[in-house]
């Protein structure tokens, strides 16, 4: 993958839940260059586990090809809803890249507690691997998990991405439209 390019795109997917029965998920395409030239929206189960699903028809809904990578808020969403960033990599055939923003001892001793008899999703959350610290050149840190694309591209991918602290501007953008697009469907 050529980062220097302006033109390379990122597909950023983010979601906004409080604790109720779904939560909205938002994709926001973005350039290099920061132009947005694509949304769309999803919705998944909170606590299910139907985002690995819901991903995937959001990428199918765009029906792009110049997407270059698809950048995930977190392989955990929604109440534990684990994604599967493999299937979505082997599915739609976009390399994907988790990101994170805090160190954790992880979640297994909470998918257990949580959900004691669902070894589905405890294999599922254990297949994630490590997270891997990258250093932005902003000086601040975050955790990635990538797949279809080596750990260095990933990394160089989203320091590309990020204009400011650490969060790409792709997932900072998909996190307001999810946020927005939550509030607009709970006041009905």
């Amino acid at each position: 993958m050529h980062i220097p390019k302006k033109g390379l795109r990122a597909l950023g997917i983010a979601e906004s839940y409080a604790g109720r029965t779904h939560s909205t998920l938002a994709g926001v395409v973005m350039r290099k260059d920061l132009r947005i030239d694509g949304f769309v929206f999803g919705s998944v189960t909170v606590g299910g586990m139907d985002a690995t699903d819901a991903v995937i028809g959001m990428v199918q809904e765009l029906d792009r090809r110049d997407i270059n990578a698809i950048l995930l808020s977190g392989c955990v969403i929604a109440w534990f809803n684990v994604i599967d960033p493999a299937r979505i990599e082997d599915v739609t055939g976009i390399p994907v890249i988790c990101v994170t923003y805090e160190e954790s001892e992880g979640l297994s001793g909470d998918i257990r507690h949580h959900f004691p008899d669902d070894t589905a999703r405890l294999l599922a959350y254990e297949r994630l691997g490590e997270r891997v610290p990258v250093l932005l050149h902003t000086g601040q840190t975050i955790f990635l998990r990538s797949w279809g694309i080596s750990g260095a591209d990933a990394a160089k991918f989203c320091d590309a991405f990020t204009l400011e602290g650490r969060i790409p501007e792709p997932l900072r953008v998909a996190r307001l439209c999810a946020r927005q697009a939550f509030s607009f469907h709970e006041r009905g």
